[in-house]
């Protein structure tokens, strides 16, 4: 069931919002819960129930061994450490055999020149989301920071369908506390007024504006034969622009539909494509998964306290896991070597203390991660050789007919043709205006989540978020068959 269907907008949501308070009404708590729960089990089993039990097993051995990391009678520390040993293993061991079994068999069938068959599985919806989640909690049991609760609790803390699909990624400390709190068990109309407004936004950007990219980086990645210069610019900064809105806009809708039940979800986008630096992207993209990385696997590394070479080693090991993270791919193995080696370059250039013009900044960085882009969404290393040769000129140069004899007074080239700019992808003034309104609601608008925590809404915003749902809805009625899958569904 996807966030952008008539199925989750007009039943599931609203049903699960009423059942859920009615309960509470009528003091029923447990019985609240449970519902959640469940509602949020049929949420997850909507896709494929056959990997209900996956999702259920995880959460039961994770809940146990939390348990007895937390549990005073096991006071060996040896004992606690190899516990959580075991813990980890088991959940990257249930991530690595669905996710990238085939990814080592077609590597090993390569290097052996061997010919075993492919398992060829389905990767389980969320796999990634909730193993990165669970192996958090049991570290933070292990070093005595979570407190207790009941099945009930962490299994909502776990479930809950906001988040579950695509995250954020969240830590218990942020959530479970929440499920506990008597404070949160009745109607909050402030939080349902600003959970529906935040939703509505997503809404828009995943099905309006989104989508719209869609169209044109899935021609220019996948069906178009060759690029030229202007069509690989407009694939590529379709994909980066496809990709914010459709992640952030499935953010956008779990913070919102969170927030009717009174559940603050964590923070995940701030306006990512205006850092003037690569650190400061991490700061703002998909801010709990580099949490995440920073506090589980780069700190546990030896973080920054070992010296340079050493840090340096660190940060392209967590950036490599996280390309991993994404897909089972050597494309994506190189997009996560290259944002580790931008991030050890910009910490050189800082210790050499050179500065540079905000907007030159602002230029280098956003062109680098349009870049490292191409290799995240290609599907073959012949997509991306592709796109960046398009992208350097080396495709040729299409020019409007219109310029031809201006053109040809400056200088004349073979390469240089004229007639339909981006004939191998789509509508050339379209697909120009799309991209600049693309530069402009990310760099000139606030964002979502500052709206907010500014905490303010007017009657203006409601007929905003009227409106924003009432475009969706149209472009969802005549524009698809069927709504599509968020990108990180994918990963």
């Amino acid at each position: 069931m996807l966030f952008n269907s008539y199925e989750y907008i007009f039943i599931f949501l609203p049903l699960s919002f009423f059942i859920y308070f009615l309960l509470l009404q009528r003091r029923l708590v447990l019985a609240a819960k449970g519902f959640l729960v469940f509602a949020s089990l049929f949420f997850y089993a909507w896709w494929n129930i056959q990997y209900l039990p996956i999702l259920l097993f995880s959460i039961l051995f994770n809940y146990v061994i939390g348990g007895a990391l937390n549990d005073d009678v096991h006071e060996s520390k040896i004992h606690k450490k190899s516990l959580l040993f075991v813990g980890i293993i088991v959940n990257l061991g249930l991530l690595g055999y669905f996710k990238y079994s085939d990814f080592f068999i077609e590597n090993f069938n390569v290097v052996a020149n061997a010919s075993i068959p492919l398992l060829q599985f389905t990767l389980p919806l969320a796999i990634s989301f909730f193993t990165f989640q669970q192996i958090a909690y049991l570290v933070d049991s292990y070093r005595r920071e979570t407190s207790e609760y009941d099945f009930l609790n962490y299994t909502l803390f776990v479930t809950f369908f906001p988040q579950l699909i695509a995250g954020p990624i969240v830590h218990h400390a942020e959530m479970m506390p929440q499920f506990a709190s008597r404070w949160n068990l009745v109607k909050n109309y402030k939080h349902i007024a600003m959970g529906l407004f935040i939703f509505s936004i997503g809404l828009f950007k995943k099905v309006v504006i989104a989508d719209s990219f869609a169209v044109w980086a899935t021609t220019g990645f996948d069906h178009a034969p060759v690029l030229t210069f202007f069509e690989a610019w407009a694939t590529s900064l379709s994909y980066t622009f496809q990709l914010y809105f459709d992640f952030s806009g499935y953010t956008d809708m779990a913070i919102g539909a969170a927030l009717l039940f009174n559940i603050k979800l964590p923070i995940n986008f701030n306006s990512p494509y205006k850092a003037v630096d690569i650190q400061d992207f991490w700061r703002r993209w998909h801010m709990t998964l580099s949490r995440f990385l920073k506090d589980y696997v780069y700190i546990p590394l030896g973080g920054n306290r070992e010296g340079d070479f050493l840090t340096y080693t660190n940060l392209l090991i967590t950036f490599v896991i996280a390309g991993v993270w994404h897909g089972a791919g050597w494309t994506f193995v190189f997009w996560g070597l290259l944002h580790g080696t931008a991030l050890v370059v910009h910490r050189i250039w800082k210790r050499l203390a050179y500065k540079m013009p905000r907007v030159l900044a602002w230029l280098i960085t956003f062109n680098f991660i349009n870049i490292a882009w191409v290799f995240f969404r290609a599907n073959s290393w012949d997509d991306v050789i592709k796109v960046i040769s398009g992208m350097l000129g080396l495709s040729g140069m299409v020019f409007p007919q219109a310029l031809e004899s201006e053109i040809k007074v400056l200088f004349s080239s073979e390469a240089i043709l004229y007639g339909d700019v981006m004939q191998h992808i789509g509508d050339t003034l379209l697909v120009s205006g799309w991209v600049a309104v693309g530069f402009i609601i990310v760099l000139a608008f606030s964002n979502s989540i500052k709206m907010m925590q500014d905490n303010k809404l007017e009657i203006k915003d409601a007929f905003l978020s009227a409106l924003y749902i009432f475009v969706s809805l149209l472009y969802l009625y005549f524009g698809q068959t069927v709504p599509s899958e968020f990108l990180y569904f994918n990963f």
